[in-house]
């Protein structure tokens, strides 16, 4: 059924607590590895793009923070979310945005391997006519 306005409001603010929290340890982890970093060790693929993603998460953060701190302005949020979709953070995005974004990725690779499959069986086609 339908959720009460107090726990629609109760589970927007265990979203933010949760999103503080992952980025919290985020930036926890990230530091370390800047420590690494610092005294001469090297990252893994996977730690550098962690990094990355952690340091883009706090760029971010600065515009976002404008809307949780100003007085219901919270309430422009999808708007501007609709205007600048990778304006939230990496650890505030729910499930169902992952998941989409998931999908329109995997749609993107099907397309461009549509495409390359056809135009190698076009070349091949080509290939066939020039050599019989």
């Amino acid at each position: 059924g339908k959720k009460s306005l107090r726990q629609k409001v109760v589970d927007e603010l265990k979203h933010y607590y949760n999103g503080f929290h992952l980025l919290w340890i985020d930036t926890t982890v990230a530091a370390r590895m800047v420590w690494r970093l610092l005294h001469g060790q090297v990252l893994t693929r996977r730690e550098r793009r962690r990094l990355l993603r952690t340091c883009a998460d706090l760029f971010r953060l600065v515009p976002f923070l404008v809307f949780v701190i100003v007085p219901f302005m919270e309430l422009l949020l999808p708007v501007f979310l609709k205007l600048f979709p990778d304006m939230l953070p990496s650890t505030f995005e729910t499930e169902s945005k992952k998941e989409e974004k998931q999908k329109k990725k995997l749609n993107a690779k099907l397309e461009l391997a549509k495409f390359l499959r056809e135009t190698i069986a076009e070349m091949a086609k080509r290939n066939k006519a020039d050599t019989g």
